[in-house]
């Protein structure tokens, strides 16, 4: 049991305690003292003293926000610094957080044959394996690079997953949440193609491919997806306008969202709109305690 231990205090120093007079003098010094009574404390009022001292701390509160990890993306020796990064971010939780939420693209390909996951992640599933046995509740939402999230992380590691956008009341806040692909105009030939991929029909053909072929080939594409996007400079004042604005009409105070790989911020007010980053490059995530967001980076161990 975790507690905060009570310091004994002097009695001079007790507040309100009555405070030491001088030994006195003439003939009432002499006048000797009337016998002290011993009081012998029973063994279960000792017992109920020291749980009363033990006082049990608050249990945490803090929700924690991360998105791109895209473990998977490089060679193993090239990713293994910043998978271990996360693995120790991962195991600084327990004690100090209550939930966490994965906004997307932890993995750079997911995919749940009925026998076989990839070996390459081992590592970082047992990671939330024993995040999720700590009493953290960890909640997945799906990106545009792991959408086919299946029953494996739910019933294996105890993790909720969640598709498209997620509204949480937290500490008194009202949170969209979401990954942010397919938000901004001009995504249109994306979201159709995200609606044949997400198709049922699709995921049962996909299971016909080998996983030593499936899963190449999924990596494969998905380097090419990203190498599409890299370099775009952020316009935050068009992220605000077409993706926080709408959502704050319909009565949200924050938004939170993944993908773009840029860790941003911007409040007005009571609104705040944030971009999660990335752990790639920059290790960030959000943490909202005590009904205060904060925009932080983990730092390397």
């Amino acid at each position: 049991m975790r507690g905060r231990v009570a310091r004994r205090v002097p009695p001079d120093r007790v507040p309100g305690a009555a405070a030491r007079l001088p030994p006195a003098s003439g003939p009432a010094a002499a006048a000797p003292e009337p016998p002290r009574r011993t009081v012998r404390t029973p063994m279960v009022c000792r017992a109920f003293r020291a749980v009363a001292i033990l006082r049990p701390m608050p249990p945490p509160q803090a929700a924690y926000f991360i998105s791109d990890a895209h473990l998977g993306a490089e060679s193993r020796e090239r990713e293994g610094v910043r998978e271990r990064r996360l693995h120790d971010f991962l195991a600084s939780l327990p004690g100090r957080a209550s939930a966490l939420f994965i906004v997307g693209d932890l993995f750079d390909f997911w995919f749940e044959y009925r026998s076989a996951i990839p070996r390459r992640h081992f590592a970082t599933l047992a990671a939330l394996r024993r995040l999720a046995d700590s009493g953290v509740a960890v909640t997945y939402l799906n990106g545009n690079h792991d959408f086919w999230l299946g029953p494996f992380l739910r019933d294996e590691l105890g993790i909720r997953t969640h598709r498209d956008a997620l509204a949480l009341d937290l500490q008194g806040h009202r949170i969209w949440l979401h990954h942010g692909d397919g938000l901004v105009g001009g995504d249109l030939g994306y979201r159709m193609l995200k609606r044949v991929l997400r198709n049922p029909a699709s995921i049962a053909l996909y299971r016909l491919i080998h996983p030593d072929l499936g899963i190449p080939l999924a990596h494969w594409v998905s380097r090419w997806s990203r190498e599409s996007r890299e370099g775009r400079p952020l316009d935050g004042d068009r992220l605000w306008r077409e993706i926080a604005c709408p959502r704050f009409a319909e009565g949200f105070d924050t938004v939170m969202v993944g993908h773009f790989h840029h860790a941003w911020e911007r409040r007005e007010g009571a609104r705040t709109c944030f971009l999660l980053g990335d752990w790639i490059e920059r290790f960030s995530y959000v943490v909202l305690h005590d009904g205060v967001f904060t925009l932080e980076q983990h730092a390397a161990g």
